[in-house]
């Protein structure tokens, strides 16, 4: 029988898009480079970025994710790129990164 920490890792897992698993393997497997910036603290997102944040890491798109929030395409861009401006991550796997390694999926 499988831990419930093993099965919430394993369904996390399973809920990544094909894509969105291979940058997460190729990025957990490279080391930073020297000079490198790193993410800031996600403490600093607003309740609603860190739900973006999630959103972002389950591999949803910017039109699923405002389908989902009942927000406009727009509006999702915009606490994107306010979310890429406190946190440093700059890709939509950097992001997926943050959220993995803060506990927000």
């Amino acid at each position: 029988m499988r831990r419930p920490s093993q099965r919430s890792a394993q369904d996390r897992g399973a809920a990544l898009t094909l894509t969105a698993a291979v940058e997460l393997a190729v990025m957990m497997t490279s080391e930073t480079m020297p000079g490198q910036d790193r993410p800031a603290s996600p403490g600093k997102l607003s309740t609603r970025e860190r739900e973006l944040v999630a959103l972002v890491a389950r591999g949803h798109t910017d039109a699923q994710i405002a389908e989902q929030l009942f927000i406009s395409v727009r509006t999702v861009r915009t606490h994107l790129d306010r979310i890429r401006d406190k946190s440093g991550c700059r890709r939509r796997a950097d992001l997926t990164r943050l959220a993995l390694q803060e506990g927000i999926v």
